[in-house]
């Protein structure tokens, strides 16, 4: 191993029942360097990263650190070799506050029978967030009560607090804003120039043209290349002919021109005090309805209110032209009105079942008869639908927690699409998704869309919101400040009225 290389990883392999998950895949991280990881959904880029975390044994494969053979048998193994994993799904324990979140299994005392030394605690997780730019969090603030990108940048606090020599980050930006991510990078910058190496996984390359030094790719659980960025122009194009095998020039789907039809859903007025004010809009019959703003403008706080997963103090919802009462996420799936909620592995999955059980768990009603759950009705079901949207590995019986990102999410589309409903809302459905996986789901929402399906589509990417909507609005502070045609929509334009300027 050469003298500037902290980790060597070679020949690892990791086979699970029925899918071999890496094969032999070599990979290296030099010291004081971000070395970029990328690779389709599947392409095995977290199960490397789990292997090296402690959290998998490999089958084949030896890992060296600065030089020397290390045995990393569990987590504590990777902590004690200075190694700190922050992985896609959160980490984070809901039920505490920020403070001990950070602190969680490296509690501070007083001394001997003197009990905790919290005042000290929070005050060094306030000069953690501080570092972190997020001073205007409340150390004692339960962690369940704060947004996604918070969450991230507690979860990176975390890591930043053990002495770390190699950080990994798995999708740090996937919830953050563009000002999070510019203040993430910095810190990127900063923590480079001390020494730290970084492992930054993401399906946005555009980070890492611009962060990495080196960016590696996988595929189907192998190594593919190492492309060097010391100047910063890996060209995307090549990235992503390397990841999927292919070329990738049509990103979105050709959009012909949305006729208006009938309004599905009118939505009047809708108040819930201190989250959302006075939301007007309407939605037509196969329309693919944008909604933009930075994380926090209070979009998710109103699809749960529509979707009857929330409250709201005032206003109206009406479906084909009469106004509903839903109180209950229950009436509104009887009203043709389903959610794929932006926090997929909370909200959307229930991670020690299977597959075909997640699929099936919202759906029993349509695969049993007098109370007793059909098997081969839910087995076609489920067969049907892993068929449809392509979902890897074809393994219903296995755990969902184990799939990837992308996979997850087509599991969660899944089992709404099963009751066909008539108004789809999607919160962030490309988040975590690779850039292969990202195309099936917009071909997917465009034939939603031209079956009849009525669409809401919220992301905080407005590319793929240029791209995919037929009109937009965008969203400040709980307010509607903008609405945009398909033709009158640019990014300016949208950012400008999504930051209230």
């Amino acid at each position: 191993m050469s003298s500037d290389m902290i980790l060597s990883m070679k020949g690892i392999t990791k086979i699970f029942p029925g899918v071999t998950a890496l094969n032999k895949v070599d990979f290296d991280l030099k010291a004081g360097e971000v070395h970029g990881l990328v690779g389709e959904n599947g392409a095995g880029k977290s199960t490397l990263m789990k292997v090296l975390g402690g959290v998998y044994m490999p089958n084949e494969g030896t890992i060296e650190l600065n030089g020397k053979p290390a045995n990393i048998m569990n987590p504590r193994d990777a902590l004690n070799n200075k190694i700190s994993i922050i992985y896609q799904e959160f980490n984070l324990v809901e039920e505490l506050t920020v403070w001990e979140n950070v602190f969680l299994g490296k509690e501070m005392v007083k001394g001997v029978g003197k009990g905790l030394d919290s005042a000290t605690m929070k005050k060094k997780s306030k000069e953690i967030l501080q570092d972190l730019c997020m001073s205007n969090i409340n150390v004692n603030t339960m962690v369940r009560n704060l947004s996604v990108a918070q969450k991230q940048l507690v979860e990176i606090g975390k890591a930043l607090f053990n002495e770390t020599s190699i950080l990994v980050m798995d999708e740090p930006t996937a919830a953050l804003t563009h000002n999070e991510t510019e203040v993430l990078f910095d810190l990127i910058e900063r923590l480079k120039s001390e020494g730290i190496s970084i492992i930054y996984i993401s399906h946005r390359l555009e980070e890492l043209v611009e962060i990495g030094d080196r960016v590696t790719i996988l595929r189907d659980g192998e190594f593919i290349k190492t492309l060097d960025n010391k100047n910063r122009d890996i060209d995307k194009d090549e990235m992503i002919r390397l990841m999927v095998g292919r070329s990738l020039k049509d990103y979105f789907p050709d959009r012909k021109e949305h006729t208006s039809g009938e309004t599905v859903l009118q939505v009047k007025n809708l108040t819930k005090k201190g989250q959302f004010e006075d939301i007007s809009f309407e939605l037509k019959k196969g329309e693919i309805l944008g909604f933009a703003g930075l994380i926090g403008a209070g979009r998710t706080e109103i699809m749960k209110a529509i979707f009857g997963d929330t409250d709201y103090d005032s206003g109206d919802i009406a479906i084909d032209g009469q106004i509903k009462k839903i109180k209950s996420t229950r009436d509104a799936i009887k009203e043709g009105i389903v959610l794929v909620p932006e926090d997929r592995a909370r909200e959307g999955l229930v991670l020690l079942m299977t597959v075909a059980d997640n699929i099936s768990l919202p759906n029993l009603d349509l695969v049993s008869t007098l109370g007793t759950v059909k098997r081969r009705k839910k087995n076609k079901m489920v067969r049907d639908y892993i068929n449809k949207l392509s979902i890897r590995p074809q393994l219903p019986n296995r755990q969902i927690k184990s799939f990837s990102g992308g996979n997850q999410q087509k599991v969660v589309i899944s089992k709404w699409l099963t009751r066909n409903p008539k108004i789809i809302i999607l919160d962030e459905p490309t988040r975590g998704v690779d850039v292969g996986a990202k195309s099936e789901i917009y071909t997917l929402i465009q034939e939603l869309s031209e079956s009849g399906a009525s669409i809401i589509f919220i992301s905080s990417e407005l590319i793929e919101v240029l791209g995919m909507c037929d009109r937009i609005l965008a969203i400040h502070n709980g307010k509607i400040t903008g609405e945009f045609s398909r033709e009158e929509a640019t990014q300016e334009r949208i950012m400008k009225a999504a930051t209230g300027t």
